[in-house]
């Protein structure tokens, strides 16, 4: 478990309610009347040309696994809103967790990135089934590059997620395996995205238990020491 926010954490950070003056103006808050539950602001420090955090809770919650399934809800309407209020390029959709994998804010957020083109197709991921429900299935790909490596789809692809009735159902199936990870490993980094093409949408959930190196990072070449069968009864079973 990681230890409770220090004062002068919770006094720096942007993301908590009452500090809305450390942040750019908002482009979209939820609800839209009262008190924000989730708030959606221009990236101060924006690498690409048009960059957006989705602050995914007015307390300093410090990870996805921590949201309920109304607040999980909330945070699928605020993608999919500013999704058709910029309907232009391609919106990339990511969580990053924990420094090492380049979160900068333990505060719970999501971005949101206007890519002028589509990334590369993601390569078939048929796997051992974690779960399913709600339509969904959650998966360890049969061939994962990192352990514990899941996505979620689904069970009948769709073309697009901004579209789907489905997305708050695999923000919360995606919460639930973070939890489950939580369980096996503790509080580990991670990251996660949403590869949204036509031929069918899914969530990558991609854990950051190992250190990327050179193999990885040039060649492509991924060192799992989980066989990824294991993972999957593994994330199974976890309470």
């Amino acid at each position: 478990m990681l230890d409770p926010p220090s004062h002068d954490e919770l006094a720096a950070c942007p993301f908590c309610a009452g500090h809305e003056e450390m942040t750019p103006p908002h482009t979209l808050v939820l609800p839209e009347n009262g008190g924000w539950r989730v708030r959606v602001v221009p990236n101060l420090y924006p690498a690409l040309e048009r960059q957006e955090v989705v602050v995914q809770a007015r307390t300093h919650l410090r990870s996805i696994a921590e949201l309920g399934g109304t607040q999980l809800a909330l945070v699928a309407e605020a993608w999919q809103r500013r999704r058709a209020e910029e309907p232009h390029g391609y919106l990339h959709a990511l969580v990053n967790e924990g420094r090492e994998a380049g979160a900068s804010l333990p505060h719970t957020h999501s971005q949101l990135v206007w890519l002028p083109r589509t990334p590369p197709p993601e390569p078939p991921l048929a796997g051992d089934t974690i779960e399913e429900r709600d339509g969904l299935i959650a998966w360890a790909p049969r061939v994962s590059r990192v352990a514990y490596e899941a996505a979620i789809a689904p069970a009948d692809p769709e073309p697009d997620a901004f579209r789907s009735g489905r997305l708050a159902a695999a923000l919360q199936l995606l919460a639930d395996l973070v939890r489950r990870l939580h369980t096996l490993e503790g509080p580990v980094p991670l990251n996660a995205w949403l590869h949204n093409q036509e031929g069918g949408w899914r969530i990558v959930l991609f854990p950051r238990l190992s250190i990327l190196a050179s193999l990885e990072l040039g060649a492509g070449v991924y060192i799992n020491t989980l066989p990824p069968e294991d993972a999957a009864a593994a994330l199974r079973d976890a309470p």
